[in-house]
């Protein structure tokens, strides 16, 4: 059973009813122990947007990050442009060897960076639900490279 980090945009309602439905497939998996995802943990000691509280949701949310076994990320934000707190995410998951399993709903050209780092690829937010993290199969990116 997998612990998995949640990393995707949460800026407009189009990314809340996204990360959603993500978090419900999820959620429905019997192969996931449990995940975080970012947007259901915005609350803080300090007040938001400040400097202590930007300190606070970082740490916390590097520590996820470093306690997660994978990464799931939707990589959908605007147009061709990939949301920079997501891709930090990414390149921080890359870098501790965290398989990353991508979600992207959009038909749009992703950076080879980002695709050269999944682990596994899907365009449909369903499959998430059936998805075994016990064996992580391998999928890769289909679609136009940046």
């Amino acid at each position: 059973m997998a612990q998995i980090y949640v990393a995707s945009p949460f800026f407009s309602p189009e990314q809340v009813d996204r990360v959603k439905r993500l978090e419900a497939a999820l959620e429905a998996n019997p192969t996931v122990k449990d995940f975080y995802s970012p947007r259901l943990h915005q609350d803080a000691a300090n007040e938001q947007f400040t400097k202590p509280w930007a300190t606070e949701i970082f740490h916390r949310d590097m520590d996820q990050i470093a306690a997660a076994d994978v990464i799931v990320t939707v990589i959908d934000f605007e147009a061709k442009n990939l949301d920079s707190g997501t891709a930090y995410e990414l390149g921080v998951a890359t870098m501790s060897n965290k398989p990353i399993l991508a979600l992207q709903e959009k038909d749009e050209a992703v950076n080879l960076m980002i695709t050269e780092s999944m682990h596994w690829y899907t365009k449909h937010v369903d499959d998430f639900k059936t998805y075994d993290f016990n064996t992580l199969d391998k999928g890769e990116f289909v679609g136009e490279i940046l």
